[in-house]
């Protein structure tokens, strides 16, 4: 699907040129420029087609080795030849030397460079893996020995921890039914029914799914957990009525033509009433319903076929398996267990009378139920997602604004080597410079693989707050951390995990105020690693062009922009054409005067009649700050502010929290905020979810009333829903 690559992948050829000794023979970088590009060609030159043969043309027209190039000529000076090596050096490098990425592993740290591939939309990510591993040792066996291909993080490790824990689950699910059933029904012919009508039902419900296009995902696979439980529910109601029959003294067969005549309605009002809760999930929108539509349609299709098979082999294997109320002989486990469940009945019954004689106090109890599910929503913690711990941990680095790459690539170095001595750290994947990954040329990205869960003692969440105290300890760099999950809804790349973006047609009154809010959401206790993308104090030297001197001495802004390019752009001035690849040939000054803006004075500009004219006599140098980047949102400037959450700490309280810090620092209305990625989901969740359970409710209550052909039923076995509701809440707090 897509291949991003971090680090050196590239080589090249790079010209780097003396500016002085340039100078000296009266030469300028568009002149070196022009030569290597002349110097350097590569295209069809025709051929010859005599009477008897054809005969291609061809020419040394490339220059194809590093030595090639120094022993380029660029100018005649007094009859002599002033060549590349006279007036700088000409080494093998890489296209883009500001940019780093190393790999730690057991070992000291490599040069690296990191491949981060994704899978093509609707394709199987566990296959395509798969595919990728059985691709490596071919490619590495191409590759020379020196260079070694190790997989630092497989995303599938989890997917397929998820798919082994669900398999053990479905078989202890179905363990444990089975055995509850033979409990109460206490018939090992009555058990096999519900055995047999359980993985009938989930097979079923594979065959619809694979027809449908789904697949064992985390979503399916726990609908398919839920389903163990549902998919048995309506073979019980079956059978019970059967043996209900049974004991009455009929025979199986004839008992299972009555029971399944007289509960199948009850087991379609019961199918339907199942599906019904799960069409609000169905219709949602956004990516909630996208994440959930696959669930419900598993469940509901699940329940379908339970029904299906619940009316017709289940009364089929009760008529031809259970045997005549006369014939039954009760077992010593029957006759151990009978007493305790007719105390549960007789316990049952007195509780049933004790209630329908104190009607008034039951329904104030009833009432007390509904209230308390209301304000236990409303007052327990909301989240999006429970936070993961995939084994993975991404830690962006940030240094002042006006570092250099040098300098990041020391102070990356440092947290790495911190990083690499934690005792749950497998390996460590290190970026730096400005690409995909990073926007700014002063941030950094770290990638931590963790160890199996079962070498290590903390989870990812617990690690990464270890780290970020060990790291802090680092000075000029600061590091946010947050655990990687599988489910991420945000394409923005953060520092944290929430993003709050502001938005105005004012820049510059949108960089007045976003600092101040910055710093009030980071005294904001439930509020960790608050932070900006806003980079407006980078340093910068301008250069200012007197245009008139310029124009009188023949100099152009073209030529000012093409010398400046030449000497610190990193400019690829030609190409090198190989068999297998190409190469590119980049020009820039010498490192040596890349390291000062003083070196801007030795450049010469080409000027009338030939002449060298200096920076000097057509501009002057001004040192100022500058943003490193200008973000935008829908046309806008914006100012993104990100944050993670402290422990015990919810995003409905974090959303809050920051609602009241815009209303405490008094934010002009002229400047709005909007959340995006997890915090922007959670908003639309938080804000559709009564009425999707409103909408649930009510289609629940349609659904009944047409079963039942009443409009009080319906309410009767609503009413069970309070309790329903707030025992699902206690459980959550």
């Amino acid at each position: 699907g897509k291949v991003t690559v971090q680090g050196n992948m590239r080589p090249a050829v790079r010209v780097r040129v003396d500016p002085a000794r340039l100078a000296s023979y009266g030469l300028s970088m568009e002149d070196v420029r022009t030569a290597v590009s002349a110097a350097n060609v590569n295209g069809a030159k025709g051929g010859f087609d005599g009477p008897r043969q054809a005969i291609a043309l061809g020419a040394n027209d490339q220059l194809l080795s590093p030595d090639a190039y120094r022993s380029l000529v660029i100018a005649y000076r007094n009859a002599a030849p002033v060549r590349m090596s006279d007036v700088g050096t000409v080494v093998a490098g890489v296209e883009n030397d500001r940019v780093a990425a190393t790999y730690i592993g057991n070992g000291p740290p490599h040069p690296a460079v990191v491949l981060d591939i994704q899978r093509q939309p609707g394709a199987n990510i566990v296959q395509t893996v798969d595919r990728i591993k059985a691709a490596l040792p071919a490619l590495q066996r191409s590759m020379p020995a020196a260079i070694s291909l190790t997989i630092v993080t497989d995303r599938t490790e989890t997917i397929r921890a998820s798919v082994n824990d669900v398999q053990l689950t479905l078989v202890l699910s179905i363990v444990l039914v089975v055995l509850v059933i033979f409990a109460f029904l206490r018939s090992w012919r009555a058990t096999i029914i519900p055995a047999v009508a359980l993985p009938l039902s989930l097979i079923g419900t594979f065959g619809i799914m694979s027809w449908l296009g789904y697949g064992l995902d985390n979503l399916s696979l726990m609908a398919l957990t839920v389903a163990t439980g549902f998919v048995v529910d309506d073979a019980i109601v079956m059978i019970e009525n059967v043996v209900r029959y049974i004991e009455q003294g009929v025979p199986p067969l004839e008992a299972a033509y009555k029971g399944a005549a007289q509960i199948g309605f009850t087991i379609v009002s019961l199918t339907i009433s199942l599906i019904a809760v799960f069409i609000p999930l169905l219709f949602m929108t956004g990516v909630v319903g996208r994440l959930f539509s696959e669930f419900a349609v598993t469940l509901s299709v699940s329940v379908i076929v339970s029904a299906v098979v619940s009316l017709t082999l289940t009364p089929m294997m009760c008529g031809r398996l259970l045997r005549p109320a006369s014939e039954a002989r009760p077992g010593r486990l029957a006759r151990m267990t009978e007493g305790g469940f007719e105390r549960m009945l007789r316990g049952y019954k007195h509780g049933l009378e004790w209630s329908l004689r104190r009607q008034g106090f039951v329904l104030l109890v009833a009432l007390a139920t509904l209230i308390g599910t209301v304000v236990l929503y409303a007052v327990i913690p909301k989240g999006f997602l429970p936070l993961q711990d995939t084994g993975v941990i991404v830690a962006v680095t940030e240094a002042e604004q006006s570092v250099s790459i040098p300098r990041m690539i020391t102070l990356q170095a440092a947290a790495a080597d911190v990083i690499r001595r934690d005792p749950a750290v497998a390996g460590i994947v290190s970026f730096v410079g400005a690409g995909s990954i990073n926007a700014t040329p002063n941030t950094g990205r770290l990638t931590i693989e963790l160890k199996p869960r079962n070498q290590r003692e903390a989870d990812a969440a617990a690690i990464a707050e270890r780290l970020q105290s060990q790291l802090t300890n680092i000075p000029g760099l600061t590091v946010f951390m947050q655990p990687v999950q599988d489910i991420q809804i945000g394409t923005r790349i953060s520092r944290t995990q929430f993003q709050y973006t502001l938005i105005d047609t004012d820049s510059k009154e949108l960089n007045e105020w976003s600092p101040r809010l910055l710093a009030r959401l980071r005294s904001v206790p439930i509020l960790r690693d608050v932070a900006s993308d806003a980079q407006n104090d980078g340093f910068r030297t301008f250069v200012r062009v007197d245009r008139d001197a310029a124009m009188r001495l023949g100099v152009s802004m073209q030529a000012i922009q093409d010398v400046l390019y030449d000497s610190f752009g990193q400019r690829q001035i030609s190409t090198i054409f190989s068999q297998s690849n190409q190469y590119r040939v980049v020009l820039e000054s010498d490192a040596a005067w890349q390291k000062d803006p003083a070196s801007l004075l030795n450049l010469r500009f080409p000027g009338l009649g030939g002449a060298q004219v200096p920076l000097t006599a057509i501009a002057s140098i001004e040192h100022i700050t500058a943003p490193l980047s200008v973000t935008h949102e829908q046309q806008f400037p914006s100012a993104t502010l990100s944050f993670n959450l402290a422990p015990d700490a919810s995003l409905g309280e974090a959303v809050q929290a920051i609602a009241d810090a815009e209303r405490d620092i008094q934010l002009p209305r002229t400047i709005s905020g909007s959340y995006s990625g997890d915090a922007e989901e959670f908003q639309k969740s938080l804000a559709t979810e009564p009425y999707l359970i409103l909408a649930a409710i009510v289609v629940i209550y349609i659904v009944l009333g047409v079963l039942y052909e009443s409009m009080i039923h319906p309410i009767t076995i609503l009413s069970t829903l309070p309790s329903a509701g707030i025992g699902a809440l206690l459980a959550l707090r």
